[in-house]
C-alpha cells in the first residue's frame, strides 16, 4: 500500500468509522451460513442464528456472545437464588 498523507490517513480513518462494512456473503455477518454448517451447527440453530442477526442488523458471532452472556446471567441467578 503507498504512504498516504496525513489528510488521507484521517479521510481513510472517518470512512472506516463511519461505513464499516458487514462481512461475509451478502453483508449478512462474519460468519456465514456455511461456515455455520462446519461449526456443526444444525439447520434450526443456523436459521435462528441467521434471522436473528439480520433482524438486529448485527453479526452470527455477537447473537452467539448475547446467548451465552444471557445464559450465563441465568446460571448466576440460580446459584445466588440457592437452586
Amino acid at each position: 500500500m503507498p504512504d498516504l498523507t496525513e489528510e488521507e490517513y484521517d479521510a481513510l480513518d472517518e470512512l472506516w468509522t463511519k461505513t464499516t462494512p458487514k462481512l461475509g456473503p451478502n453483508g449478512s455477518g462474519f460468519i456465514s451460513r456455511r461456515e455455520l454448517h462446519l461449526l456443526g451447527l444444525d439447520e434450526l440453530s443456523r436459521d435462528y442464528l441467521l434471522t436473528k442477526a439480520q433482524a438486529g442488523n448485527k453479526s452470527p458471532a455477537e447473537i452467539i456472545g448475547e446467548l451465552v452472556r444471557e445464559k450465563l446471567t441465568l446460571s448466576a441467578g440460580s446459584v445466588h437464588a440457592g437452586k
